[in-house]
């Protein structure tokens, strides 16, 4: 599988370089980053939350796990992990466990962790277990420039 279509259009549309990373096939953010040899703190991974609003892409490092209480108390929100069903209905152009970390080419909102505000690299998962994309910090900021920026991990 190549990466996800909604992805490749949003950052054409966008204008933003990048490359993809090939690796072996993997079951977890972590060992994604660990197969395609990069740090796992720049690997941003998507975790999906939903309430009565609606759904939340929460991102933070690989490294890292969000803590749902900090989302709820910075947005104000009562959150819960969205389920399997729910996100192959909302992500059906990607593989389940390899959504990429940014929200607006599937029309949902966004919270980003602060540990991202200043990297200079970043790298998502394209939409598959086998590869990741490659952008560059700034492009990633301008991608994300409407998401709210908290400390969620």
């Amino acid at each position: 599988m190549a990466i996800a279509q909604s992805l490749q259009k949003y950052l054409a549309e966008n204008g933003v370089a990048y490359e993809t990373v090939h690796h072996t096939h993997t079951n977890s953010s972590m060992n994604s980053a660990y197969s395609a040899h990069i740090p796992g703190n720049l690997l941003a991974k998507s975790v999906i939350l939903k309430d009565d609003n609606g759904y939340m892409m929460a991102v933070v490092p690989a490294t890292e796990h969000v803590k749902t209480r900090k989302v709820n108390h910075a947005l104000k929100r009562h959150f819960g992990i969205a389920t399997e069903p729910e996100l192959e209905s909302l992500f059906t152009d990607c593989e389940l466990g390899a959504i990429p970390a940014v929200a607006q080419p599937y029309s949902m909102e966004a919270v980003v962790d602060h540990k991202f505000d200043d990297c200079s690299d970043i790298y998502i998962e394209g939409g598959d277990h086998e590869e990741l994309v490659h952008i560059k910090g700034t492009a990633y900021r301008r991608l994300m420039k409407n998401s709210q920026h908290e400390n969620i991990c």
